[in-house]
């Protein structure tokens, strides 16, 4: 179970709640133990709890020794001493030395108990009989069991005997062949007797005995809540520790990841891996620790108990365990497929969700509203469904469970009420009994509803770790192997594709196919080329957000792929296609390259990409905030924010994609102007639509169908290429292009 690996990462905790949980169990299984003492030494027994009595009158006590056998007569006498008032007192004995003093005294004091209630037999006599040597024990015995009939003295034969042989009568004759538990029952009943002719105060005795077996499980009770409040902590904590910590790996392993892999996931699938399923991880190692680990605890302790008390009705946990079993199974066969198909709809509904809201004002432009809202609607139906269809097995789970608990409950009221009437058992031990076996049905029941939850709870374990396991496209080198330091560190970068050819994953074609070209250090590089060229793959591979499928890509003659990302990156400012700003202020955006920039460096930025009127316009300027993805500002500005932000980072190199596509032609030009005298001696390229933008460029690179068709300067392109040519003068007038062939 995957869900449980996880749990190794938090042994000690495991380890700690285990051994509370055994703590709880005790204190729990204790109680109906002290509930049975209640009923059955409490109440029916007056709170006598021993068959030998804590005082005895001298009559009695001289029966008792009189009755009992040799060894036994001995213990007797060692363990009482007589008062000065003639009283027979009990002396301090361990738990072990009283239990054997009561199966040595339960016979006797039975068979005097039942002497005493026979006509026409004299204790007192048989006692002085006895100790004049004219009586054995057995013969005594013989006589009680009799009736009270004539006792023959010693020595005679019986007339069944003709060699004279005495045939005693063994003295457990007297109550035939009762059990030993009842013996020991009625034993207490003469011990009460006693110390009712004793003139003791039976009823304070209950009262005391009572006092303390409910102090003892008020006590019990407190620690099994103590100790189950400790456990829903730890277990509470360890479980968002868990969660922290498969949060914190997902988002490491996806920030890690290229696009490729992003794609392969989807990014709404993505979200609801790191957030949904995390969740139901979470929440399911709770239960876990709380109850999977638990319930074995309980069930195992419930049925040592049990095996105490009674072993004659373990069949009928058998029964309630084996129909609990089959109940689980099949709702287990029937739900396990729909856990599966349920978190693949739900990554159905955040997919529609995210593209809903991000496409929001096309929708609402060609009024896509109706249309939308039935998509989504029926995304959200089959997801509700599935849902219901979960929720209703476990619905019908629980009544059927407590029918089962209920009915079990009834046949042990059944069955142990024979029992009682039979002798067997008493009334404590069957409250006792059915308590033991709730306890064992309960926890059955607590594994069946983790065996419901753990298969969707490792389904998303198994999304999660399909994340983590994926092994991304874009790898660091060894870090003896890299060639950070190799790199230059001031002025422009040079940038090179050597015979560069690249297919996006899954691609039935080449998006480049043999791209060469050299972006020299200090000067500026422009791309050009109609739609789907492939302009802005080329800074994305500069960027090493794919790697190339042939060829190389350096960078001050070293290969990229021998850098680190980190190193490799550092060298560039990056303005990508569609400008993203994010949650914070304008100047938190603009420094986001480092958050310690002075504010000097950040209006020099905002200065350069034109954008110090409109963020002075604003009354909190610098500080105005700007909301996620910039909704709030308008495209031409989140362009030159975006702008702003890559030249604050003072890197070798710049790479515009497409950035000045929202600009009028005016900001443009100066902010063209201001990026050539500010940014001397920096290496920039320029992937742009518009001819007016790359015109000044140092070197222009044509691509058409994902190859270079022509590479030079403005003038130069303008006579030798004519898919430039074609791009240009369908933007500007001969006049506007400064001459050069039509």
């Amino acid at each position: 179970m995957r869900v449980i690996r996880y749990l190794k990462e938090a042994k000690l905790a495991v380890v700690l709640i285990v051994l509370l949980l055994v703590l709880q169990a005790f204190a729990e299984l204790s109680l109906p133990r002290y509930t049975a003492a209640i009923v059955d030494k409490g109440i029916q027994q007056s709170g006598v709890e021993h068959a030998s009595p804590e005082q005895m009158r001298p009559s009695t006590f001289d029966v008792v020794c009189m009755l009992a056998p040799e060894e036994d007569e001995a213990l007797i006498r060692a363990a009482y001493a007589q008062d000065a008032e003639g009283v027979y007192r009990l002396a301090e004995l361990a738990p072990d030395e009283r239990d054997a003093l009561d199966q040595a005294m339960a016979f006797p004091l039975v068979a005097n108990h039942f002497a005493g209630s026979l006509d026409g037999l004299d204790l007192s006599q048989l006692t002085a009989a006895y100790a004049a040597g004219l009586v054995t024990k057995d013969q005594i015995a013989e006589g009680i069991a009799s009736g009270g009939g004539q006792l023959a003295p010693q020595g005679s034969q019986d007339p069944q005997d003709p060699q004279g042989q005495q045939t005693p009568q063994a003295p457990q004759a007297l109550l035939g062949t009762i059990d030993d538990s009842l013996i020991r029952q009625q034993a207490i009943q003469a011990t009460i007797a006693e110390y009712e002719a004793l003139g003791l105060d039976l009823s304070g005795m209950q009262m005391s005995y009572l006092l303390n077996v409910g102090l003892i499980m008020l006590a019990l009770a407190a620690l099994a809540m103590a100790v189950s409040i400790g456990v829903a902590f730890i277990s509470s904590r360890t479980a968002a520790r868990i969660g922290k910590t498969l949060r914190s790996r997902v988002f490491s392993q996806v920030v890690a990841f290229s696009d490729a892999e992003v794609q392969s996931f989807s990014a709404a699938s993505l979200i609801t891996r790191g957030t949904n399923d995390i969740q139901q991880i979470q929440m399911v190692t709770v239960f876990l620790l709380r109850m999977l680990f638990y319930s074995p605890i309980l069930a195992i302790g419930g049925i040592i108990m049990i095996t105490n008390t009674n072993v004659s009705m373990n069949w009928i946990i058998i029964l309630a365990v084996g129909i609990i079993l089959v109940v689980v199974a099949v709702l287990f066969t029937v739900a396990m497929p729909k856990f599966r198909i349920m978190q693949k709809l739900i990554d159905q509904v955040n997919l529609v969700s995210r593209e809903i809201l991000t496409g929001l004002p096309v929708i609402r432009a060609f009024g896509r509203q109706d249309f939308e809202g039935k998509r989504f609607d029926e995304a959200s139906t089959v997801l509700m469904r599935t849902q219901l269809f979960v929720n209703r097995a476990m619905a019908f789970m629980f009544p059927l469970m407590m029918l089962i608990m209920n009915g079990v409950s009834v046949l042990i009221v059944w069955v142990g009420g024979s029992y009682i009437d039979a002798g067997t058992i008493q009334t404590g031990d069957m409250i006792a009994f059915i308590n033991y076996a709730m306890v064992i049905i309960m926890s059955f029941l607590m594994l069946s509803m983790m065996a419901v939850m753990l298969p969707r709870a490792d389904v998303a374990a198994q999304r999660i770790n399909e994340v983590l396991a994926k092994q991304g496209s874009i790898h660091d080198p060894d870090p003896a192997a890299a060639r950070d330091r190799e790199v230059g560190s001031a002025g422009g970068a040079t940038i090179a594709f050597n015979r560069v050819s690249f297919a996006y994953p899954d691609a039935e074609a080449n998006v480049l196919t043999e791209v060469s070209f050299v972006a020299e250090a200090g000067k500026t590089t422009a791309f050009v080329g109609s739609t789907g060229s492939g302009k802005s793959t080329v800074i994305k591979l500069i960027e090493r957000f794919y790697d190339v499928t042939e060829g190389a890509v350096t960078l001050d003659g070293i290969d990229i792929r021998e850098l680190s990302q980190a190193a490799l990156r550092s060298n560039f400012g990056y303005v990508p296609q569609k400008a993203f700003l994010f949650s914070g202020t304008v100047q938190s955006n603009i420094a986001y390259a480092d958050a310690d920039m002075g504010a000097d460096r950040v209006e020099h930025a905002a200065d350069i990409a034109q954008s110090r009127e409109f963020i002075d316009s604003r009354a909190d300027a610098f500080t105005a905030e700007i909301a996620q993805g910039g909704t709030n500002v308008s495209g031409g500005q989140r362009q030159r924010l975006a702008i702003a932000r890559a030249v604050a980072s003072d890197a070798r190199a710049f790479l515009f994609d497409d950035s000045f596509s929202a600009l009028d032609f005016k900001t443009d030009a100066a902010l063209r102007q201001a990026l050539a005298v500010n940014l001397k001696g920096r290496t920039v390229l320029i992937v742009a639509q518009r001819i007016s933008t790359i015109m000044q460029a140092d070197r222009i690179v044509v691509l058409e169908n994902g190859r270079v068709v022509g590479t030079g300067t403005h003038a130069e392109l303008m006579d030798a290429c004519e898919a430039y040519r074609e791009i240009a003068t369908s933007q500007l007038s001969e006049k506007e292009l400064g001459g050069g062939a039509a």
